[in-house]
């Protein structure tokens, strides 16, 4: 199975916030304000007055809903010092339009960006996990192989699968086979620092790959994760199981980058594959060794 991918760098939202820091949005959607209200109030014309949609539009897309309320919130009190007759409550039909508008383009973008992004996180997700698919994974990955070579710091990775999952398959049915998958990888999300990356490419196999760890912090790491599992008491399928029914079975690989090697163009001896085959070959080591066991590559 194919774990890495071009050179695409990690998947990012195409919004506003992820090209922009949250405090130069805010003054690009500040300054937008003040210039369409200065338009506003020079030239009182409607074409003009259509140009406030655009802040609205940006601060909904770059902090969603309540950055959109509040954009259009300055918009409507701009609108009225811009054109103070409003003040007196004179208003015209156009008035009332133009106010509705700048509350319905903050909410209708809004729901779009959260829409996009629900989209967005779902294809990048395991259902049944919750962890990253694999597409997301060979991207995060790709990204962090670069950035550990342009560093020079390690990168380690583990590949695990859960033990004799076909056995719970045949004795209580697959449901159960399907919530001990789950159950495992729950456990991986709650034991791993926020900085490793961790995918279900299989039935019940998993790879997590972790930037700037070394092997004596990756070995820690991984053989916690083997004890959390082994001593849960899940419940599968409504049924409830004593500890020790599920175990897990690991193989550990971790490279230190070579920055001259990168450097003067040598071969890619870093790259996130090869890391992947040692590490899967030590799970076979594992699974030898008689399972629920560690092996380092």
């Amino acid at each position: 199975m194919r774990l890495t991918s071009s050179p695409s760098g990690i998947n990012r939202h195409p919004s506003a916030a992820g090209l922009l820091s949250p405090g130069w949005s805010i003054a690009v959607v500040i300054a937008a304000l003040l210039l369409v209200f200065e338009l506003d109030r020079r030239t009182g014309s409607a074409p003009v007055q259509h140009l406030y949609y655009l802040p609205i539009i940006f601060a909904s897309f770059s902090f969603r809903a309540r950055g959109g309320l509040m954009a259009a919130l300055a918009a409507i009190i701009l609108y009225h010092l811009a054109n103070p007759h409003l003040f007196t409550f004179r208003y015209e039909h156009s008035d009332f339009v133009q106010i509705a508008l700048f509350i319905a383009v903050s909410v209708v973008t809004s729901k779009l960006t959260h829409d996009a992004h629900r989209l967005r996180k779902l294809a990048m997700t395991d259902d049944l996990t919750g962890l990253h698919n694999l597409r997301s994974f060979e991207a995060r990955l790709a990204a962090i192989m670069r950035a550990s070579r342009g560093s020079g710091t390690a990168v380690s990775m583990f590949v695990l699968d859960v033990d004799r999952l076909k056995a719970l398959n045949d004795k209580y049915g697959h449901l159960t086979g399907a919530e001990a998958v789950r159950t495992v990888g729950h456990i991986i999300a709650a034991s791993l620092p926020p900085t490793a990356v961790a995918c279900r490419y299989g039935g019940d196999e998993f790879v997590v790959v972790l930037p700037f760890c070394g092997a004596s912090q990756a070995k820690h790491l991984a053989d916690d994760l083997r004890r959390k599992v082994n001593a849960a008491a899940p419940v599968l399928a409504g049924r409830s199981f004593p500890k020790g029914t599920l175990s897990i079975s690991i193989g550990l690989a971790s490279r230190a980058v070579d920055r001259t090697i990168y450097q003067s163009g040598g071969p890619d001896y870093e790259s996130g594959e090869a890391l992947f085959r040692a590490a899967d070959a030590a799970l076979y080591l594992a699974k030898e060794a008689g399972r629920n066991q560690l092996v380092v590559a």
